[in-house]
């Protein structure tokens, strides 16, 4: 069965019961529990705690307790807090757990590898964690974050890491370019025609990363990832891990291939996911291997899908392109302007004239419709254009100031298309498909290098405020749930939106000033690695449970399946989703997969609930693939709640 890669628009495991004595409890691996139905749950955020944050878990029970008590253990088994369990259940989770109590421990405050423990009407023991400081808890989802983006890389220059990655599709230096196949009806992915066309070429698309668990490359999503590096490295300055500069400019570096100043020509991705209905060629989706094998894949109908992969155009040469996909691509070339204007002037200045040259591009008197971001565009169905453009020239206008230029033209451009969003576009959150928070906040920044000038299309206040409302439609949803989820976690990209909300609680604070939604950005934090229904750190490596079955070729061929050997760290998937995506199961595994879990059993099932379900399953690419946006989301929502704690 080919796997996956369709996401669309959205608005808005188990730990270990142990029954021993307190200080007998290790400080090892979490695990789902066999028998998770049946015993008490505690939920925590396994990656830890800042010194002074509020400090939140969570007792998911069978039954009522109106009787119970915590202890907080150290790594010695000695206990350094203990209290009462909050007499209140947040609610119901599902049949198996009527009840959810708050379990609040802020007063724990010193450095150090902790437990949870509940005796009483309930018995349970949480994953260990820790409590420590910012550069710590942050700067490890950084670091690793830009470990996912390391091991996703195409081309001679891969970086082998535990997975073992060799280097990939080499012909992409030579490719040739193709007319848009046609997709049959309906939103498929299948090409109705006989072959593709061939229209240009060769052109050097080599290196660049791969999109998710797939080996598609696309300028769309690519752009995006690499604009959350970039903005990652520029918020932290000084303490940027050189891993993320690398790897922010590797991206922009296949960003440059994709654009091709002297013919206007944009690039829109390289290779297709599936092949044609009449079965004379393949796409990357029907085939399931490590990308190194495709250099030698010589078979006919694998010739598009392994060592000929196509390469399509956003546009024809010199013509107008859409504005959505001009616009992040111009926002990551001019932020990559930003970062190197000190030290490197001639660079930042090569930087400035991509981002200013295909921004000049942007079709935005008739955008076309659907707007253009993948092929099918099903993959990523974007609706949204003025956010992207905003960001654009935001970006392009900061860095004007940044090499001693007039950022005028950019700064009103920016307040424009700012004010149209606001118009027209609001309603979701930082994702995928809306960049406005990012832009906003640097439009502000640059109206503020310029001296706030007036007349401009639209005010600092208006901007704030709609800052302020993304993070208080995720606050309000936090309040209701029974685990402070701001996100919707029965529609796609409930992590994205999550980390988003790490990302726009900061900017909005750098804003304003105003503090009052620390809690909430902790308590997505939380929610993200570990302290939800299920128990587990939806980014790999972070905490002790996490998923181990990704949708991911490399990390399922070169990987392991529990966790125990090579992973691909850093890693974020899609989160839990409705259980109507998953009628009639989850399918055959694909030739080449290897099973996963062994045995097929599903650990997490006892807890869907809320509508929702998460499968860690390599055959669930409905929540259990990894993608750039998602983990550049991480990436960014950690840098900048790093950069506001300090």
């Amino acid at each position: 069965m080919p796997h996956s890669r369709r996401r669309r628009r959205t608005t808005g495991l188990a730990a270990l019961v142990v029954s021993a004595a307190v200080a007998a409890v290790p400080l090892g691996l979490g695990a789902p529990a066999a028998d998770a139905a049946s015993a008490a749950q505690i939920r925590v955020d396994q990656a830890g705690f800042l010194s002074g944050e509020v400090k939140q878990a969570y007792l998911m029970t069978g039954a009522a307790a109106s009787s119970v008590t915590f202890h907080v253990v150290d790594s010695a088994g000695a206990t350094v807090l203990s209290g009462a369990v909050g007499g209140t259940s947040r609610g119901s989770w599902n049949k198996a757990y009527p009840d959810v109590y708050p379990i609040t421990f802020s007063g724990l405050t010193a450095p150090g590898t902790y437990r949870l423990t509940v005796s009483g009407d309930a018995k349970a023991t949480s994953p260990a964690f820790r409590v420590e400081a910012p550069a710590a808890l942050y700067g490890k989802l950084v670091t690793d974050g830009v470990g996912f983006f390391q091991n996703q890389r195409d081309g001679s220059a891969v970086i082998p890491g535990a997975l073992k990655r060799q280097p990939s599709h080499l012909d992409d230096a030579h490719a040739d370019v193709y007319a848009w196949p046609k997709f049959a009806a309906g939103g498929s992915d299948t090409i109705t025609d006989g072959d593709l066309k061939q229209i240009a070429g060769p052109v050097d698309v080599s290196g660049g990363w791969f999109d998710a668990g797939d080996f598609l490359k696309f300028t769309h999503t690519a752009a995006l990832g690499d604009t959350l590096l970039l903005a990652s490295q520029r918020a932290l300055g000084s303490a940027a891990p050189a891993s993320l500069d690398a790897e922010a400019h590797f991206g922009e570096q296949w960003l440059d291939k994709m654009w091709d100043q002297p013919t206007k020509t944009l690039y829109l991705q390289v290779g297709i996911g599936s092949g044609n209905a009449a079965g004379t060629f393949h796409g990357d989706h029907d085939l399931w291997r490590l990308p190194q094998k495709d250099d030698g894949d010589t078979a006919t109908a694998d010739r598009y899908a392994a060592a000929h992969r196509p390469v399509f155009e956003a546009a024809a040469p010199g013509k107008p392109i859409s504005p959505n996909v001009v616009g992040r691509v111009s926002a990551a070339f001019a932020l990559a302007a930003q970062v190197d204007a000190k030290s490197d002037p001639a660079r930042a200045a090569a930087e400035f004239q991509a981002a200013t040259s295909l921004y000049a591009q942007a079709n935005t008197a008739s955008p076309p419709k659907p707007l253009t971001t993948a092929l099918p565009n099903a993959y990523y169905p974007e609706s949204t254009w003025h956010d992207d453009m905003e960001l654009g020239a935001a970006e392009i206008a900061l860095a004007a100031q940044a090499l001693d230029r007039s950022a005028a033209a950019y700064l009103g451009q920016a307040a424009t298309w700012a004010k149209d969003y606001l118009a027209s576009d609001t309603g979701d959150t930082f994702n995928l498909y809306d960049t406005s928070a990012l832009a906003h906040a640097d439009l502000l920044k640059a109206m503020a290098g310029a001296g706030n000038p007036s007349g401009l299309a639209v005010t600092p206040a208006a901007l704030e405020a709609d800052l302020k409302r993304q993070v208080q439609a995720g606050a309000t949803n936090a309040g209701k749930d029974v685990f402070h989820a701001g996100g919707d976690y029965s529609d796609f990209d409930v992590d994205a939106h999550t980390f988003g909300f790490l990302t726009t609680e900061a900017l909005y604070k750098q804003a304003t000033g105003d503090a009052s939604y620390d809690a909430f950005a902790t308590e997505q934090r939380d929610w993200l690695l570990g302290a939800n229904a299920w128990g587990t750190s939806f980014m790999v490596g972070e905490g002790s449970t996490f998923p181990d079955c990704m949708q991911h070729q490399v990390a399922n061929i070169s990987g392991s399946t529990d966790g125990k050997g090579p992973i691909d760290v850093g890693a974020v998937v899609n989160g839990p989703n409705n259980p109507s995506n998953f009628t009639g199961g989850l399918g055959d595994y694909q030739t080449g997969m290897t099973a996963c879990p062994p045995g097929g059993a599903d650990p997490f099932n006892a807890f869907t609930g809320h509508n929702s379900r998460f499968s860690d399953d390599v055959r669930s690419w409905q929540t259990d693939e990894p993608a750039l946006d998602m983990t550049g989301s991480a990436v960014l929502g950690a840098a900048l709640q790093e950069s506001v704690a300090r």
